[in-house]
């Protein structure tokens, strides 16, 4: 049985050559077809698009799609000219833009957009219905494709599902769906979860607690915990899960850590590193959890790194303290661009999943320091 564009495809492409829509004549818009033949808004989108490629109609934005003549189809049609240039709408969901790392991710993508693409950015705030939401506007309005920041959840929406089945030009970026046929770019968060549990080690610390936050389903998350359980078996050294606190919620997004308080994290640390007074190190998952980790550390009467050294993903650029953490660095720049590049090739015709990776770079800053004391539980420091 044929998919379900092409059957709608084939009712139009039968309509306009038995002349039941004529030369000039407008065929039915994209919600109209779906609710003629009740299908998905992507699947009616994607049959007008099979017809626009073989030259059967063409689209004039902001008015229609409409029959071309067929006998002088050499006469360029708007919508012909606009794809000879390279322009597309293209639709860009975020959870928010309020982070260093994000905001460098959506500078990137309208960079390398350029004059191939108008880019329209919607917010979900980190919310699974609000990304659903977006997702369905931005069809409705005609996006010719996708790039998506999806939200921090374990399941990927239905309107995602409905895309990657209709194979619907989408990228995901910094996020993956196991098992999922999506493009994506992303930081190979397992190797650069390593590389910095190394580093650690290489300045003498055994003891190292990490800090993540409480929904860790994301594979971002998973992958950097898998990444530093990785980084313990290639070293012959035994991990103490004892020492890991993956309940923090203020770095999520709103949707999930409006009645959260800074402060209330802080609290949580602070505990953490009591209880466990032979830390000597905290490895954060996210630069605000970091943030969060020195200052509970300070209150604590700690010095960091003489007492705690701290290492975590991700730090803003516009910083003028002079003082950095040690940070692995996301190539956001990159990132964008690549997602950029590989959804034009996707909506030009191109429709070839690739998944591709890319590494962080280890930036040391003043936040870690090789080891210079005994535990604190060995030399009896109060807390």
């Amino acid at each position: 049985m044929e998919p379900l564009y092409k059957q709608v495809y084939q009712s139009i492409k039968k309509s306009i050559i038995s002349g039941r829509y004529a030369a000039g004549e407008r065929v039915p818009s994209e919600k109209e077809l779906s609710d003629s033949f009740q299908v998905s808004r992507i699947t009616s989108k994607k049959a007008i698009e099979l017809l626009v490629t073989e030259g059967l109609v063409f689209r004039q934005r902001g008015k229609g799609t409409f029959v071309s003549d067929l006998e002088e189809n050499l006469v360029e049609k708007p919508e012909a000219a606009n794809n000879s240039k390279g322009i597309y709408l293209v639709g860009l969901v975020i959870t928010d833009f309020d982070d260093s790392y994000v905001s460098k991710v959506i500078s990137s993508i309208e960079e390398a957009a350029g004059e191939r693409c108008f880019v329209i950015l919607k917010r979900t705030l980190g919310s699974v219905e609000k990304e659903a939401e977006a997702i369905k506007q931005l069809i409705e309005y005609g996006v010719d494709g996708l790039i998506l920041y999806p939200a921090q959840a374990e399941h990927y929406g239905t309107e995602i599902l409905k895309m990657i089945i209709a194979e619907y030009p989408l990228v995901l970026i910094d996020r993956t769906f196991k098992g999922v046929g999506a493009a994506f770019v992303s930081t190979d968060n397992i190797k650069a979860a390593k590389q910095g549990m190394k580093y650690l080690f290489q300045l003498g610390h055994e003891h190292i607690g990490v800090l993540g936050p409480s929904i860790i389903e994301t594979t971002t998350i998973v992958d950097r915990f898998s990444g530093i359980l990785q980084a313990y078996e290639e070293q012959n050294k035994i991990v103490n899960r004892q020492l890991w606190c993956s309940d923090l919620k203020k770095s999520l997004p709103i949707a999930f850590s409006k009645d959260v308080t800074p402060d209330q994290d802080i609290e949580m640390i602070k505990s953490h590193i009591k209880k466990h007074p032979e830390m000597t190190a905290l490895f954060a998952l996210e630069h605000n959890i970091a943030v969060l980790a020195k200052r509970a550390a300070e209150q604590l009467g700690l010095r960091v790194p003489e007492d705690m050294s701290i290492l975590c993903f991700d730090a803003y650029d516009n910083n003028l303290s002079g003082w950095e953490f040690t940070h692995l660095r996301q190539n956001e720049k990159k990132m964008g661009k690549l997602a950029m590049n590989r959804l034009v090739e996707m909506m030009n015709g191109n429709r070839t999943i690739k998944k591709e990776f890319l590494d962080a770079q280890l930036i040391e800053g003043n936040s870690t320091c090789s080891i210079k004391r005994m535990p604190l539980k060995q030399t009896g420091k109060p807390l």
